[in-house]
């Protein structure tokens, strides 16, 4: 099993730094933008861009002993993160006015994040249920980093469905082995399901139960 993991990972290893690149792009738009709302200067935006677009991935590269992080030893994370706050410093108007199209390409970093994060974590020898936890950080790591940076509840604790569509993901990727699925198959189906249901919680609001109280049932 782990032979076979490790053959995946290699197999696939350009793919998932391509991947990797794309979400930090993604999330570190993100993160600045939500530096730009809270008046950080130019500065301010460089380190919340990075934050957002890395934290994730470093936290799973340390969890898994993977060091130093691809983030920091990898320069185009760096280069990713800075060229993602200076578009938004310069073009955020532009970026505010596609809030939605930005939300999708956030789902869409999710995904990546996700599945190349789970992936990295079975490469490394960690049991499935481990991995897929460690997949769903990944994903979810950035943004909480950047609503405690700015001053805010993280999101993925009182919104739609963001860290579940995550784990489903991780789970889809650890489970294609025992399925017989072919190394791409697993991936590829995994960030179809946590895409698809961002997409669903973004556009028709699709949330996990949330407990009822005597405010929520008057307010």
């Amino acid at each position: 099993m782990i032979d076979f993991l490790f053959h995946t990972h290699n197999q696939a290893g350009p793919l998932l730094i391509t991947l990797d690149l794309l979400g930090t792009f993604v999330f570190a738009l993100s993160g600045a933008s939500a530096g730009v709302k809270s008046r950080f200067d130019l500065f301010g935006l460089m380190v919340l861009a990075f934050a957002a677009g890395n934290a994730g991935g470093i936290t799973r590269d340390l969890l898994i002993g993977s060091v130093p992080p691809a983030a920091i030893s990898d320069w185009r994370f760096l280069a990713v993160s800075l060229l993602a706050g200076f578009a938004t410093f310069l073009w955020h108007p532009d970026i505010d006015r596609r809030r939605r199209t930005v939300l999708l390409l956030d789902a869409g970093g999710l995904a990546l994040f996700a599945v190349a994060g789970t992936q990295k974590a079975l490469a490394f020898g960690l049991n499935p249920v481990m991995a897929a936890l460690l997949g769903m950080v990944t994903g979810i790591g950035g943004g909480i980093v950047r609503d405690i940076l700015v001053n805010q509840p993280p999101t993925i604790l009182h919104s739609d469905l963001y860290a579940t569509a995550a784990l489903a993901a991780s789970v889809v990727v650890v489970a294609g082995p025992f399925l017989h699925l072919p190394p791409y198959a697993a991936l590829t189906i995994g960030s179809l399901l946590c895409f698809t249901l961002r997409v669903m919680a973004i556009f028709y609001g699709w949330h996990l139960p949330i407990v009822e109280t005597r405010h929520s049932r008057t307010g």
